[in-house]
């Protein structure tokens, strides 16, 4: 199956992530700046497509290019995987998830969650400071929750809680028959 593996990512989580998915397809690999360029017809030649974003205020980043081209691509294999620096159990996940795709899009496109971290070293100015600004916030606040103690710990500093064992649901998706 000839795969395309698509992604945007800032501290390189997402990255990471679509080269792993790359890797383990035998895919190729293209960056979002890149992707946008191409006239559809590019994508013909390819039987699965995936992309990948990462999530800021539980959303993914440029998602919306990829679901705005899906609807042409119904007769390939899609997905879409979104990085954060949320743990997989996280109820927050779901509700990305959820969010991120109609009934009518889940019908043809599947959607992933695969755990990131942060990289405040590799964040642009603004998501620095408006992170910054979020912890600051959570750890002020009066009658936080122990789910809020702990985020408010967890994303103060940077992190690394990637693992390749997050793509195999992604994997396991693209290699089931068609």
């Amino acid at each position: 199956m000839k795969t395309l593996v698509i992604y945007t990512s800032q501290t390189g989580f997402t990255k990471k992530y679509a080269e792993w998915i790359t890797e383990q397809m035998s895919a190729d690999l293209m960056e979002f700046s890149e992707a946008k360029k191409k006239k559809n017809d590019f994508f013909a030649g390819y039987d699965a497509i995936v992309f990948g974003g990462w999530i800021m205020a539980g959303r993914t980043v440029k998602v919306n290019w990829f679901l705005s081209k899906a609807d042409l691509w119904k007769d390939k294999k899609l997905a879409v995987f979104c990085v954060g620096g949320s743990p997989e159990d996280n109820p927050d996940v779901d509700l990305t998830l959820k969010n991120m795709l109609t009934d009518e899009q889940r019908k043809y496109i599947r959607a992933f969650y695969c755990q990131g971290g942060f990289n405040y070293g590799k964040m642009n100015g603004p998501s620095r400071l408006a992170m910054k600004m979020f912890v600051s916030a959570l750890k002020n606040k009066k009658d936080k929750t122990e789910d809020e103690k702990v985020m408010a710990e967890m994303i103060a500093k940077s992190y690394d809680i990637s693992d390749i064992k997050y793509t195999e649901p992604l994997i396991s998706y693209l290699k089931e028959a068609a």
